[in-house]
């Protein structure tokens, strides 16, 4: 499919940045708070607390979106994307805001802790102790601890998928689903989806090398499954997953890739390519309208998950 009309004029508005990757994290942080945030027209209504917890050395800010009713309300544990460098609470606001009201659950965003300050394993090992957080605050958060879906955009879906692993492995928390949007899941930029789109897109094959080398304290750390899922031997016992990729992205091999192995391991997949659109849609607002869409089929997906889960309307 052609590129989407308005992927192109998102393009078009960001071509004046100077390439993220000659710029040093502080500097991109800095540079992405002062662009100009345009307003969801339908960010929903629901409350929104903050809370601090504690992680290994230190503590992290997770904020919750809680929809109106009087639940028990499905938990979904959202990470944000941003390659493991970027990205914070405010980046993921307005999503999050959109998925609490049409899949009438509770939300809750993580601010995990960003690299090259803090590099692997570290930002998955905040997302994994706020995984057993949320689990264990059900009942203050007015949610439903047999319900906790995870979920992530770009390094966020990196995380959701590695999160999935942990829970695993650990033999806990039970997780019902992972949604997991345009995901990193290897490091291999040899793929098709490289090869098309490593330039012209936003995410870029230099940005990818940038934010891999800024995550990873060596090499190795690179081909460890927890920072690559796509590594990972065995896939089986891992929770029902929807993954949607970008058909204009660099990362669009790992998702469909991923979710072949699953099927293979004999887990319940649903993959989506959103045609004509770019990485990165997800979290911005001139894309309300496919992010609506993505999310009624987030909902249409976790009504059919193999228990029982009941949503909302999807306005």
């Amino acid at each position: 499919m052609v590129l989407d009309a308005q992927a192109k004029l998102y393009l078009e508005m960001m071509s004046g940045i100077p390439p993220l990757h000659t710029l040093n994290p502080q500097t991109v942080r800095d540079l992405l708070s002062q662009l100009p945030v345009e307003e969801s027209i339908s960010a929903g209504t629901g409350r929104t607390e903050e809370y601090e917890i504690p992680v290994e050395d230190g503590r992290i800010t997770v904020r919750t979106y809680t929809p109106q009713g009087h639940g028990p309300f499905p938990l979904f544990v959202y990470y944000h994307g941003g390659g493991w460098v970027i990205g914070d609470l405010e980046s993921a606001d307005f999503t999050c805001r959109m998925l609490a009201d049409h899949l009438k659950a509770v939300v809750v965003s993580v601010n995990y802790r960003l690299s090259p300050e803090f590099k692997f394993p570290i930002p998955l090992e905040d997302c994994y102790t706020a995984l057993k957080w949320v689990e264990a605050n059900a009942g203050l958060l007015r949610g439903d601890s047999k319900k906790v879906i995870v979920g992530g955009d770009s390094a966020g879906g990196n995380l959701a998928a590695a999160v999935s692993i942990l829970a695993r492995d650990r033999k806990g928390p039970n997780i019902m689903a992972q949604v997991l949007l345009y995901p990193s899941l290897d490091f291999d930029f040899t793929t098709e989806s490289y090869q098309k789109y490593s330039k012209g897109f936003i995410l870029t094959e230099e940005l990818m090398t940038w934010f891999a080398g800024h995550y990873a304290e060596s090499r190795d750390d690179l081909q460890n499954n927890l920072a690559a899922p796509l590594l990972t031997e065995n896939l089986r016992g891992l929770p029902p997953a929807l993954i949607f990729t970008a058909e204009y992205d660099v990362l669009r091999d790992d998702g469909l890739t991923y979710a072949k192995r699953l099927v293979e391991a004999g887990i319940q997949v649903e993959y989506k390519c959103e045609a004509g659109l770019i990485h990165g849609y997800f979290l911005i607002p001139m894309f309300t309208y496919r992010i609506e869409s993505t999310i009624k089929r987030i909902a249409d997906f976790l009504s059919n998950v193999k228990v029982d889960f009941t949503i909302g309307e999807v306005k």
